[in-house]
């Protein structure tokens, strides 16, 4: 029992007003963008509100982030393009209610995925994302936030542009709500600067009757946000093995963004409110809120950057912020449809405009000269990739690949060997830097093997033998000498190298007092050996 009252840490201290009005600024921002990424695939706006409800509820509840906010999303709404496309490929006429079926069943699968990453404690693994990543996806973010207000100023239904009085009123009112937005903290915090802007600018906009874009003209003809609690849908599809091999693939990607993507929020949040939040507990907490979106006729999703910001930036900590929007979404869709949808899109977007602003990493500018040449190209790619291609997965990833490669090659480069020859005329080698992969090339050429005495000490005190290839490279130098007749020493190796060296026996010199102890990477369990740990290679990697 002591461990469900703990998901709310009652020792916090919660400003219950700013929370509340926090969590209701955040269910009005919500709105259209739920509606804007449901359309994307061609859902129905409900579709992407009843999602933002599922998400927002339960991972406001449960979820390893107090203040995080969580919904449907772009990122996971591109991925349902390529399900629909190759559903109606290998279904020609499919009806759409159909392809909901299958969409839901994908998002359920998703769901199970997230919890399976959670439970295997993978959600440490985005510790593994180096910082100039983190700014190139924050400021990929921030230009696809800035770039996705830009189709309400176009005429509805065209590619033309507003023109006269109209562009002028919408250009007007956007800039009045970035400036109440701007403007009123450095008056008064009691009340969060965003709601006061939506709540100023649509008044405005519905006291005088200006004829401006609103919510509901965003939709298409014949819809509304109108609707009651989240209908309960069972996937209606095949259990069969062709129907599971087309939409896992699918599934996989949408837990892999989402996950991504709501861990990587996790850690700016973090950061932001200078605490620490449960990458594994979130984990979990997205996939049981995606399950239950499945089974809730929603579409899925992860966090949500932007509105996670909204929230932080008025002052919210707790986890009734997020309940508060999530609430006050599902009144706003069973009761205050006709209130909600005659509300301006210029205040929206003013907000949203704001919230692109405050999320770019105008810091890392500075930073430019500072940081090296291999961590700006990074950044910089990250963040193209992720502003055009919207693939948040595919940008992390290759920006971690080329991070790491980074590394390796300036390591590789590290790797010393000071050289002299004692007065019994054996000849010293004391290696410096790290033995891996990257660095084996360079080490074999700091031997002269046909010049060298016959006898030789290869000290790595100063070194270390990281991995299989670093061992390799140890038998090659050791074969290289042991050819033509001359004797070769290896002293301050750890165990696991001694283990795993071909003829060890011969070439070792054993210093219990000063040998070293760690772990060496392997590819598999070493199987000659009755030690404990090689009978368990996670332990040997030291995972």
């Amino acid at each position: 029992m002591a461990k469900i009252f703990n998901l709310f840490n009652f020792k916090q201290k919660v400003d219950y007003k700013t929370e509340i009005l926090s969590g209701l600024t955040v269910a009005l921002a919500l709105v259209p963008e739920a509606i804007a990424f449901a359309l994307i695939p061609g859902f129905s706006p409900l579709t992407g509100l009843y999602a933002a409800f599922v998400l927002a509820l339960i991972t406001s509840i449960f979820g390893g982030r107090p203040g995080m906010i969580s919904g449907a999303t772009g990122a996971v709404a591109v991925i349902f393009i390529g399900l629909i496309l190759e559903l109606k490929r290998n279904f020609p006429g499919i009806e759409p209610e159909t392809i909901l079926n299958y969409v839901f069943a994908t998002v359920i699968i998703a769901g199970i995925l997230q919890i399976l990453a959670g439970v295997l404690r993978l959600g440490k693994f985005i510790r593994l994302v180096p910082h100039p990543v983190m700014f190139g996806f924050v400021n990929g973010l921030a230009i696809i936030i800035f770039m996705a207000q830009f189709p309400n100023f176009y005429q509805k239904g065209t590619d033309n542009l507003l023109t006269g009085m109209n562009m002028a009123m919408m250009l007007g009112l956007t800039l009045l709500t970035m400036l109440i937005i701007w403007g009123l903290p450095k008056l008064t915090k009691a009340i969060p600067s965003s709601l006061v802007a939506i709540v100023v600018v649509s008044a405005i906009v519905i006291g005088f009757g200006i004829d401006t874009l609103t919510v509901a003209d965003t939709m298409r003809e014949g819809e509304s946000i109108k609707g009651g609690f989240p209908p309960l849908s069972i996937p209606q599809i095949p259990l069969t093995f062709e129907t599971f091999k087309i939409i896992f693939p699918f599934a996989a990607i949408v837990a892999g963004v989402g996950l991504i993507e709501s861990l990587l929020t996790l850690n700016i949040i973090d950061e932001i409110t200078e605490t620490r939040g449960s990458g594994n507990r979130e984990c979990v907490a997205q996939g049981t809120a995606n399950i239950l979106s499945g089974f809730l006729s929603g579409m899925g999703g992860c966090a949500m950057i932007g509105q996670s910001l909204i929230n932080t930036s008025s002052g919210a900590r707790a986890r009734l912020s997020g309940i508060t929007a999530a609430v006050m979404l599902l009144v706003f869709i069973m009761f205050g449809s006709s209130v909600i949808e005659r509300l301006p899109m210029a205040a929206l977007v003013g907000l949203m405009f704001m919230v692109a602003i405050g999320t770019f990493e105008w810091a890392s500018f500075k930073t430019f000269r500072k940081m090296p040449n291999s961590d700006v190209v990074v950044m910089i790619l990250v963040t193209l990739i992720t502003a055009v291609t919207h693939n948040l997965a595919v940008a992390v990833l290759l920006g971690v690949v080329i991070s790491a490669l980074a590394y390796s090659w300036e390591n590789a480069k590290r790797i010393r060997a000071r050289k002299y020859v004692d007065e019994n005329g054996v000849k010293h080698y004391e290696i410096y830097g790290p033995l891996f992969f990257g660095s084996t090339t360079l080490f074999s050429e700091k031997f002269d093997v046909v010049s060298d005495p016959n006898e030789v000490i290869i000290d790595f005190q100063e070194s270390r033998v990281a991995d299989m290839s670093g061992i390799e490279a140890l038998n090659k130098i050791t074969e290289r000498y042991a050819k033509i007749g001359k004797k070769v020493h290896l002293r301050h190796l750890s165990k696991d190298c001694i283990r795993l060296l071909e003829n060890a026996e011969e070439i070792i010199d054993v210093n219990v007092m000063e040998d070293p102890s760690y772990k060496v990477m392997v590819d598999k369990p070493l199987s000659k050996t009755k030690d404990a740990e090689t009978k368990n290679p996670f332990k040997l990697w030291g995972l």
